[in-house]
């Protein structure tokens, strides 16, 4: 699987930006850990789900396809990329309440935006139904092979940059970021540590491990909309998060916000909640990094602009 990371690396190169793995003096005083954020919230489309679709949408065996996908809004946007990119057409599923810095450049990029479903359950419901009807690719946004093997190319980035690290520490949704990830750190590292980090008010995989098997959660509201939503029954996600992911562990609403301040006042970093979503499990403790070197992931930053969205109150 590694092979197919590789692949991927190269196939993408040409069309993103390799980012930054930036270290913060600020949080090693805080942690006693020599922490780097890696910064995917200046990738294309502002968050590394353009590494996933993109690798995606350029394996399509056919110019001009018909793409149906899911999405609480940066993957949507990524499909929505891409399918301009390498010309395909996009229809992209979202929540009602996905922010209108993902949704507008959906818009902007050609996709048929349907943005009337109540929730992400509701959307992806929505999605698998349209591309069955329709007869069209759809491109999930973690239960994909390709879409996991470009979220992996983040950890080739990591070790390149630093091959010395310990610990690699990544928010969860669907899964597919984690599940790149860990493929490429552990086959390029025995000893590396890949740690999950759940919203608490959304831990599908949380309870997933506790109960041995994919389980149907209730899906609090979370200023990490991007992470919220039951995953897809039987995605291949599960196994790789099982077996390759050494913790999983959840953070509160509060340490989400706060981190999303500690990175807009003091890193410069413009990060939505779910891109804080990692940050805020090294602050507020739930994960001990004294002592180790550590890359955590910044995964977007496509926040909307003029608001304090997700800053006041949980939505």
């Amino acid at each position: 699987m590694l092979g197919d990371v590789l692949a991927a690396r190269d196939r993408l190169a040409p069309h993103l930006t390799r980012t930054p793995l930036r270290p913060s003096e600020p949080l090693a005083r805080a942690t006693g850990g020599y922490v780097q954020l890696k910064l995917e919230c200046v990738q294309v489309t502002g968050s590394f789900k353009a590494r996933g679709a993109g690798n995606a949408v350029l394996l399509l065996p056919r110019p001009g396809s018909l793409i149906v996908t899911a999405s609480g809004g940066n993957h949507g946007r990524a499909i929505a990329w891409a399918a301009e990119r390498f010309g395909h057409r996009a229809i992209v599923f979202t929540p009602r309440t996905a922010p209108r810095a993902k949704t507008d450049p959906i818009r902007a990029h050609g996709a048929d935006l349907r943005n009337a479903a109540g929730s992400y359950d509701e959307a992806e419901a929505l999605a698998l139904g349209a591309a069955a009807d329709l007869g069209a690719a759809f491109i999930s946004p973690y239960n994909h092979p390709h879409v996991i093997a470009g979220a992996g190319t983040i950890g080739l980035e990591l070790f390149d940059a630093d091959p010395a690290l310990d610990a690699i520490v990544v928010p969860i949704g669907g899964g597919g970021l984690v599940s790149g990830i860990a493929i490429a750190a552990k086959a390029l590292s025995q000893s590396i540590r890949v740690i999950g980090v759940e919203a608490e008010a959304s831990a599908a995989f949380t309870a997933a491990l506790a109960a041995g098997r994919l389980v149907e959660i209730e899906v609090g509201p979370t200023v990490a909309e991007g992470l919220g939503g039951n995953v897809e029954a039987g995605t291949m996600t599960w196994p790789i998060v099982r077996d390759l992911v050494d913790q999983v562990v959840t953070v509160r609403e509060q340490d989400i916000v706060s981190a999303m301040r500690h990175l807009a006042e003091v890193e410069g970093v413009v990060a939505e909640g779910a891109g804080a979503t990692a940050l805020a499990a090294v602050r507020s403790g739930r994960i001990d990094v004294s002592g180790q070197r550590i890359a955590v992931l910044v995964t977007g930053g496509n926040l909307d602009s003029g608001s304090d969205r997700g800053l006041t109150r949980s939505s």
